[in-house]
């Protein structure tokens, strides 16, 4: 049992970026349903929550290079995953160095 009963309740500190993975499609466009087992977890991510970002040693803020509402490229390892209630849906604590990649939409 998780201790955190929603996403919005989490609010990253210093440069990290609070993602929840995007599902991978379920069913073809046919009709035909696609086992768990043969699903390939997507490396795409939306961006919830960011923090401020980092300070330099002078103490200069860095902002992070993403914003809520962003859709993100994150890698296929790390970050910090956090349970969420009863929630069977990924979400993952990254720093913003370890964000690959912002995607434009179009």
């Amino acid at each position: 049992m998780s201790f955190i009963k929603s996403a919005k309740s989490i609010i990253p500190t210093l440069d990290r970026i609070l993602v929840q993975r995007i599902k991978p499609v379920q069913k073809t466009s046919s009709g035909i349903y696609i086992p768990e087992k043969n699903q390939q977890k997507m490396n795409i991510a939306n961006v919830l929550a960011v923090g401020p970002g980092l300070r330099t040693a002078e103490g200069e803020l860095i902002k992070p290079s993403v914003a809520a509402g962003d859709k993100v490229l994150i890698p296929s390892f790390g970050g910090s995953p956090v349970t969420i209630g009863e929630s069977k849906d990924d979400f993952i604590l990254f720093r913003d160095s370890e964000i690959l990649a912002k995607i434009a939409e179009e």
